[in-house]
């Protein structure tokens, strides 16, 4: 869960790891996507699975350290080791990219990736087509367990009510506008969407 800032809440702890803001654009040049530099006082790392730190231009984990990060959960080192490393840095779950001037742009969260045959796929990247198709007012993607691929992405979409809404349009739609692993294999119209109390859609309540 996250605060009015964007800054990750643990549910049932009460606590940010990180407060308030760790990155700001302001005063900078505008980059379209992107949620500015590291304010003064913050490192930041971005860091692939083994815990290096990538080159710019490519995606990895948002790691940050500064006097804004927390110590550590009350009287719970197993959630604290999870997310804090021994010096200090909090590792945030958010996938993000920087670029040559250090610019840093979220791409997704880490835990909600899809891996299809071994290649990356971001919920948010699909879910953005799949909301400029003018039958789609809401969508939200997953990925599902399959038994060739190890995942499948699905795709939940609320519909504005147009009587052309229809699956296979929707996947032949992003067919044209994505890679063909990206697209989901499965889009199911529902209702609505599970939100939190922030409004954000819970793409976990969906699997």
């Amino acid at each position: 869960m996250r605060d009015k800032f964007g800054v990750e809440v643990r549910e049932g702890y009460g606590l940010t790891e990180a407060s308030p803001v760790v990155s700001n654009s302001m005063g900078l040049e505008l980059r379209i996507g992107s949620v500015g530099r590291p304010i003064d006082g913050v490192e930041l790392r971005l860091v692939d699975e083994s815990g290096e730190e990538v080159e710019d231009g490519d995606e990895g984990e948002i790691w940050v350290r500064g006097e804004n990060v927390f110590a550590g959960y009350l009287n719970d080192p197993v959630a604290t080791a999870a997310v804090l490393t021994p010096d200090g840095w909090l590792k945030t779950g958010d996938l993000g990219v920087r670029d040559d001037d250090g610019y840093l742009f979220i791409v997704d969260r880490l835990k909600d990736l899809i891996i299809v045959s071994g290649f990356n796929v971001y919920p948010a990247e699909v879910e953005q087509v799949l909301l400029s198709h003018p039958d789609v007012d809401q969508a939200a993607v997953v990925g599902v367990p399959h038994p060739h691929t190890g995942e499948a992405v699905r795709a939940y979409v609320v519909t504005n009510g147009s009587p052309t809404a229809d699956e296979d349009a929707l996947i032949l739609f992003c067919q044209q506008h994505l890679a063909r692993y990206k697209c989901p294999s499965k889009v199911l119209f529902v209702n609505e969407l599970p939100t939190g109390g922030t409004g954000k859609v819970l793409r976990r309540a969906l699997h």
